[in-house]
């Protein structure tokens, strides 16, 4: 039986550190992920894509907020937007590898709790870099949450709550079923309220990682896998006591966790993921491990091995995060401690 692997892209891998979010800078990048990909494909494995959109969605908001020819449209409905452009250049970035029609890109909503504590407490970075005074002006004019983010300057944060159903999840899982690549939940998944069949959108931006823990447990995948820009997980990162981390028990990675090593807006939703792949509880549950799992933060090496399908791409690293509760676990952060996609 084939396995499946679900590979989460961050946003920030789209769009790089020094990048304005062009069209060929995407699209080149594109064509990194898309190569990363598919040596997981080549090894023998399915392959769903769940990619971040923290730059892209928050230039569009900028770009939207610009004129006032046309009305702004709000926050849910460009997440919808990413998706179609992100989920674009990466079909055909893969179809370009595999023959035309490999890939489908599938708009996804996700249903959020509307009493989830996230609400109240903006973490997920979007957008560009502000310096300070810009970064307040923007605040006072806009309306904006803004907060500094991995010592590059400040970013504005929305909400940013855990995903709990995906609304999409059967045809997402007849289309793996019948060979495609699946580029799903873009951005996070379009949000909704959890109300049923009557669900309305609501303004956040969902993290990447959790949406593509979600839906590995939905579909019983056999491995989790998360895109790093960075070699290492740090703790105390950009501290004088900065280290590295290797491979730890899940029972250190939930103290960690504990400490505040890594808050909201950073690879936080990156240690969250697999434990939601394994069943664990949510909202900061350390659930039941054995001693013996183990999360690896090494630099994921190129394999062709069908049981461990990580890779290394120039400014692309994929790491196998999880397979099962019983089985080893590998963890990768997002990008540096700070940056989220």
């Amino acid at each position: 039986m084939t396995k499946t692997a679900v590979v989460a892209l961050g946003g920030n891998a789209l769009t790089r550190v020094g990048q304005s979010g062009t069209y060929d800078e995407m699209l080149a990048n594109a064509a990194a992920m898309a190569s990363a990909v598919n040596d997981v494909i080549e090894a023998g494995w399915r392959a769903v894509i769940v990619h971040g959109n923290g730059p892209q969605v928050g230039n569009l908001a900028l770009q939207q907020e610009a004129t006032t020819i046309v009305p702004a449209q709000p926050l849910a409905l460009l997440n919808a937007m990413t998706q179609g452009l992100l989920g674009s250049l990466i079909a055909r970035a893969i179809d370009q590898l595999r023959g035309p029609g490999t890939a489908a890109a599938l708009i996804t909503h996700v249903t959020v709790d509307p009493a989830d504590p996230a609400f109240g407490s903006p973490s997920k970075p979007i957008g560009p870099f502000f310096q300070p005074a810009e970064a307040q002006r923007l605040a006072g004019t806009r309306g904006w949450v803004v907060q500094p983010d991995s010592g590059r300057g400040y970013r504005r944060v929305v909400a940013s709550p855990e995903p709990t159903r995906v609304v999409e999840i059967d045809a997402l899982r007849a289309l793996v079923d019948a060979g495609h690549l699946v580029i799903a939940a873009g951005g996070g998944g379009i949000p909704m309220l959890d109300a049923g069949s009557r669900g309305t959108h609501v303004d956040a931006v969902i993290d990447k990682d959790r949406a593509a823990g979600l839906i590995a447990r939905l579909l019983g995948a056999q491995a989790l896998l998360l895109v790093t820009a960075v070699d290492r997980v740090m703790l105390d990162y950009g501290q004088p006591t900065q280290s590295e981390l290797g491979t730890i028990t899940a029972g250190e990675a939930a103290r960690h966790l504990a400490a505040g090593q890594f808050p909201p807006g950073s690879c936080l939703p990156g240690f969250g993921a697999p434990r939601q792949v394994a069943g664990e509880p949510r909202h900061g549950g350390a659930g039941k491990h054995q001693q013996s799992d183990e999360a690896d933060l090494r630099p994921a090496r190129k394999s062709n091995s069908a049981e461990k399908p990580g890779v290394n791409h120039p400014g692309v690293q994929l790491q196998p995060v999880i397979k099962n509760q019983d089985e080893r676990h590998r963890v990768a952060q997002d990008h540096a401690h700070g940056e989220s996609g």
